[in-house]
């Protein structure tokens, strides 16, 4: 993209060039030696070389100062030539209007009118008819419109080019973040199994190790004790292996549940095992949300149950669901002793970046006597729950 804009510069910077050598040739092939002769090539040649002190492509770019000597000097040799032009066509400052419509800026907006008026005020001092000052304040106008309109197409190509790469780098980010996301809820889930079978089959494999040691040290003194025992562990066995199909089976079952059903497992199992009082309140109709999604959300909510009674002896607690078409709203509140002060330790902090992965927010909060309430607020679109990053 540089590359273009370079072009570009030293496009219009060629064409200045070629213009003020244009007319010094002219000057010097036209003329004879004179004062005049003198004075007019010291005044282009610095006309030419004095503004492109201000701006050179790729090494000075102040546009304003440029644009202020190049009318000054430039201008003033086209305005003292011009009273002194017999036809339409024999003077011009179509180049130099071009430049400085290229390189026009908000500062310098007010060279514009000069342009147009340039070619009316010679009617003042010299000999110029009103046809020959319209059209050469015609031809100015269109010019520095010509170089207006390249630059504009330059920033509008230079935007959309920015805005290309931009659009690249948040697809790469997102692709990434999707990739982590994805690494995260498969440690997640590996994590979840290997909890699971190890509570669920541990205990049945030491029995069975346990029954086979016990029948190999039986096998030669009591052969029929130990056939009795294989029996039994071949039933042992057969129940384990029960077990395992009930656990993939009901990992399979768990992404079809809905949100609101896996909350009410949860709470029947909580309440079962703890004998907490717990009250579910729905609001909205309940939307589809993706499997890891919802993971997350009853891990919050499941950590939140925990802390209400591990640390604030709750005996009530209310969980309550809102869904809204833009919005999920989770709010849990319990009766248990009251916040002193809120710190964020390893559990509160992962319930937090959960929600936060999500796009949503997390907050925790006193309530007004007893207990404390937390609320999660996490983004939905059309079917399904989404996260920005």
């Amino acid at each position: 993209m540089k590359r273009v804009f370079y072009m570009m510069d030293w496009g219009i910077f060629g064409l200045r060039s070629y213009y003020y050598i244009l007319l010094l040739f002219h000057i010097l092939m036209g003329n004879e030696y004179s004062p005049q002769l003198l004075l007019n090539i010291v005044w282009l040649l610095a006309a030419f070389i004095i503004p492109s002190l201000f701006w050179f492509p790729q090494l000075r770019m102040n546009k304003e100062w440029f644009i202020l000597l190049e009318l000054l000097l430039g201008g003033s040799y086209y305005f003292k030539s011009f009273m002194q032009a017999v036809q339409l066509g024999s003077v011009d400052y179509l180049i130099p209007s071009l430049t400085i419509g290229y390189l026009l800026t908000r500062k310098t907006a007010w060279t514009m009118p000069i342009l147009l008026l340039l070619p009316f005020t010679s009617m003042l001092f010299g000999k110029v008819t009103w046809d020959l000052a319209l059209g050469s304040s015609s031809d100015n106008f269109l010019f520095s419109f010509i170089g207006i309109w390249v630059n504009f197409i330059a920033k509008a190509y230079h935007e959309k080019n920015k805005l290309a790469k931009e659009i690249d780098e948040q697809n790469k980010l997102l692709t990434q973040y999707a990739a982590e996301i994805e690494r995260m809820t498969l440690l997640e889930e590996r994590s979840r199994m290997s909890k699971e079978m190890h509570d669920t089959l541990g205990h049945s494999f030491i029995s069975l190790i346990m029954s086979l040691d016990a029948a190999i040290a039986l096998l030669d003194k009591r052969p029929n004790l130990a056939k009795e025992k294989l029996i039994s562990i071949r039933e042992l066995t057969e129940q384990n292996l029960d077990e395992m199909r009930d656990i993939v089976h009901k990992m399979g079952e768990e992404e079809n549940i809905s949100l609101v059903n896996h909350a009410e497992r949860l709470i029947n199992n909580f309440r079962e095992y703890t004998g907490t009082a717990i009250r579910l309140t729905l609001k909205g109709t309940e939307r589809t949300i993706p499997f890891d999604v919802r993971q997350s959300i009853i891990r919050v909510i499941q950590e939140s149950f925990t802390n209400a009674l591990k640390h604030g002896k709750a005996t009530e607690i209310e969980l309550s669901l809102h869904f809204s078409p833009s919005t999920l709203r989770v709010s849990i509140q319990n009766n248990g002793i009251p916040l002193d002060k809120i710190e964020y330790g390893f559990g509160l902090t992962t319930m937090k970046n959960r929600i936060e992965m999500l796009g949503g927010t997390f907050l925790i909060s006193a309530l007004a006597v007893t207990g404390a309430e937390v609320r999660c607020e996490i983004p939905l679109k059309g079917d399904k729950l989404y996260a920005e990053n």
